[in-house]
């Protein structure tokens, strides 16, 4: 039998950086890896959550050149939390940056979640500079996928985390939970902004995995991180991620000829896998994995399997 992929040994970057983007943003940045070896970019999700030092182990530190940043208002990247200058199709140009500074013509691309949004939006704008890409925990920006996670559905399946999340919002205003959020997020009540900050981030934090993991929640619970994190990503959620409705798919045709991965947990309950298979009809070139008995975080064992699985192909080609 197989045994299952796991991640690669923890690395350190061999460079760190910040890049001025424009609009006040400065981006955190590192490479990690063989200097000079096959090029990668990791996006990662959220948005507004930042890389980790795990995520640098999903390559082969042999042969990957990979660069991770902190995208725009979270992380390591300041201004922390900022929402101005902070739209999907400015970070679409911010990685073409990122990509120009470190001179590729093309890279592998991986995302996951909000991540797998932003590469496929890039891999759409610039399909020319992307040689593979990789990507996860499937969410295409519809309408109808915010309000699974945020208005009904998921909240089925978690009626007592739900009722923590609906919590800091009026019953009269819980109609639109997005909305509600968003006028907590972006108030001027600071106090009421961490309360709300903290509840949509737990939410988040205890409903990604198919178990319940407090290890991995526990991040989620830090005042500093909920702060971007959920600010940035209800200010995205909020204006449907600034793509028009179905965009995502609509424009699938524009990935032929690209080499790919989709890996989707089966009980997937932030990003429900129909839009995982209807990308996989709509890219018919990419691999398809869908992993039983995994939800939504790439640090389930048969969806990390498949991740590195997936990474480690792309390097032999």
């Amino acid at each position: 039998m197989t045994s299952l992929k796991t991640l690669y040994p923890p690395i350190d970057p061999y460079f760190t950086g910040m890049l001025d983007v424009g609009d006040g943003h400065q981006l955190y940045y590192e490479r990690c890896g063989m200097p000079g070896g096959k090029p990668a970019v990791f996006l990662h999700g959220g948005p507004g959550a930042g890389c980790s030092a795990d995520h640098r182990r999903l390559f082969d530190p042999a042969i990957y050149d990979v660069l991770l940043f902190d995208q725009r208002g979270c992380g390591r990247s300041t201004p922390h939390g900022c929402l101005e200058a902070n739209t999907t199709w400015d970070l679409v140009d911010d990685i073409e940056r990122l990509r120009a500074l470190v001179g590729a013509e093309q890279w592998l691309v991986f995302g996951g979640s909000w991540g797998s949004t932003l590469a496929l939006a890039y891999a759409e704008a610039h399909p020319a500079r992307v040689s593979a890409l990789v990507v996860r925990g499937i969410f295409i920006a519809t309408h109808t996928e915010a309000r699974w996670y945020y208005q009904s559905g998921a909240s089925l399946f978690f009626p007592d985390k739900w009722a923590r999340f609906v919590a800091p919002i009026p019953a009269a205003e819980r109609g639109d939970m997005i909305a509600a959020y968003h006028r907590l997020l972006t108030g001027d009540d600071r106090a009421r902004q961490l309360e709300a900050a903290r509840a949509w981030t737990l939410w988040e934090g205890e409903t990604v995995t198919l178990l319940p993991d407090p290890a991995g929640a526990a991040s989620y619970h830090d005042g500093h991180f909920a702060y971007a994190f959920a600010r940035i990503e209800n200010h995205y959620f909020f204006h449907d991620c600034w793509l028009e409705p179905d965009q995502l798919l609509r424009d699938a045709p524009r990935l032929c000829g690209i080499p790919g991965a989709i890996v989707q947990g089966r009980y997937d309950m932030p990003c429900p896998p129909h839009y995982a298979y209807a990308l996989h009809q709509a890219w018919p070139e990419a691999a398809f994995h869908l992993i039983e008995g995994a939800g939504h975080a790439y640090s389930e064992p048969g969806i990390l399997d498949q991740l590195v699985r997936a990474t480690d192909r792309f390097a032999r080609d």
